[in-house]
């Protein structure tokens, strides 16, 4: 019997919706990390301080996990596009509000944090809106996929064009410009994109008519499976920063130049854009998603070769190996919105998001701390042994937590390859293969 041919990624970039998305994502993305880099710039200037100068950076990463809390309700309780249009304003309007010459530098790191407050509701509204707009199936998984490809590929490219950009006008005049790109996110999604009802009907509906306040977002947890899919999530990449935290002072203790320092922190992401794109045009959704656990064990023992103190090659060599097993999270993607109810999707994701960052955070100044006391490449090898022991048990409890399949057998990360939605969206539906 033939078989149904497997989307691509053309066959996402097909559904109008979605382009939309695609092209306010990437105005957004520029919109942060030249904010950020222009911010920075200006705090010094305005105060000489590298330690405010620093605190910039790291207040993008401390308010993720409030806001997350706090604000996560929204992204159930209103229209998801409602939701994403007002977030954009709100950044596009801090952002102004910091052009003003006359903001004081605490307005200015109050403004900063005001920003990363609202990200991770922005993200898991988009997130949860991607699944409305390409279903739930594998078009959900690549489109997906094509977002984390464009964040990569962003952070590689902005940092460069915000530099640039910084030569040509002052850092005010940058943030100006960023301001542009969110208000351009905000119209791209207010005109582009159907509006949707809020998923709180659903949930009022299924909790009595209740609304469900701070400790509900907290509660999608309560949940095993999606318990542990949360911490696979979360877990990678707080011990994936260290190496990229640690980049300048490894780069120092081997010698090498600045040009060499940019290799290193670049070689993770392109493997990481890599892995998925061959991942997401290669592979079938049963074949990701049987690779997720192995992919996952295999993420950090490459970074085991520090212990030898590699030169700058070998270095990189395996930070790209580390970036590249990274494809685990297309399958990771379908196995989490499949477990998710649908009411309370925006929540998940929301708090999914906040806490990928928040670990980020504490996994870049817990990499710092612990490199004060040992050998910098003793810290990196370090991590990659204790990723490995702690992912090695997560993926006992994922396959304990795995559904039964319709012949009452317990279905382990390999046979639970193809969610029920998934097989129905590919069986139903037939597309092109891309």
């Amino acid at each position: 019997m033939p078989t149904t041919p497997a989307p691509g990624y053309r066959a996402v970039f097909a559904v109008r919706e979605f382009r939309f998305v695609f092209a306010a994502h990437l105005f957004s993305l520029l919109g942060v990390v030249v904010s950020e880099l222009a911010l920075t710039v200006l705090v010094y200037d305005l105060t000489r301080s590298p330690l405010l100068s620093s605190l910039t950076f790291a207040l993008g990463f401390l308010p993720y996990l409030l806001g997350g809390t706090l604000l996560a309700g929204f992204a159930d309780r209103f229209p998801p596009r409602r939701v994403l249009v007002v977030c954009d304003l709100v950044c596009a309007g801090c952002v102004a509000l910091m052009v003003l010459p006359t903001t004081p530098v605490a307005a200015l790191l109050a403004l900063r944090c005001a920003v990363a407050a609202v990200a991770p509701v922005f993200q898991g509204t988009r997130i949860a809106t991607l699944a409305d707009i390409l279903g739930e199936g594998e078009l959900f998984v690549l489109g997906r996929s094509l977002l984390r490809i464009l964040s990569q590929s962003a952070l590689l490219a902005g940092f460069g064009a915000g530099g640039l950009l910084l030569t040509a006008v002052t850092p005010r005049g940058a943030m100006a410009v960023t301001a542009a790109t969110f208000l351009a996110s905000a119209a791209l999604l207010r005109w582009g994109t159907a509006r949707r009802p809020a998923r709180a009907a659903a949930a009022a509906t299924a909790t009595g008519g209740r609304r469900e306040g701070v400790g509900a977002t907290w509660g999608v947890l309560r949940d095993r499976r999606i318990r542990v899919l949360m911490l696979l999530f979360w877990v990678p990449p707080m011990f994936a920063v260290v190496p990229e935290a640690l980049a300048a002072p490894y780069a120092d203790r081997i010698g090498a130049s600045s040009a060499a320092l940019g290799l290193l922190m670049c070689a993770m992401p392109v493997g990481t854009v890599l892995g998925e794109l061959l991942a997401g045009s290669m592979l079938s959704a049963t074949t990701r998603a049987r690779l997720v656990l192995p992919l996952l064990l295999a993420s950090f023992p490459p970074f085991l070769l520090y212990a030898l103190r590699p030169g700058l090659v070998l270095a990189a060599a395996a930070l790209f190996l580390a970036g590249a097993a990274g494809a685990y999270t297309l399958g990771l993607d379908a196995w989490f919105v499949d477990a998710v109810p649908e009411e309370r999707r925006g929540r998940a994701m929301t708090l999914m998001s906040a806490g990928m960052m928040t670990v980020q955070g504490l996994g870049m100044a817990g990499a710092g701390l612990v490199a004060e006391f040992v050998p910098v490449h003793a810290v990196v090898a370090g991590a990659g042994v204790l990723a490995t022991l702690v992912l090695a048990v997560l993926a006992l409890e994922v396959r304990a937590s795995a559904p039964r399949s319709s012949d009452g057998r317990s279905s382990d990360g390999r046979a639970s390859a193809v969610s029920a939605t998934e097989r129905r969206d590919t069986a139903e539906r037939p597309v092109a293969s891309g």
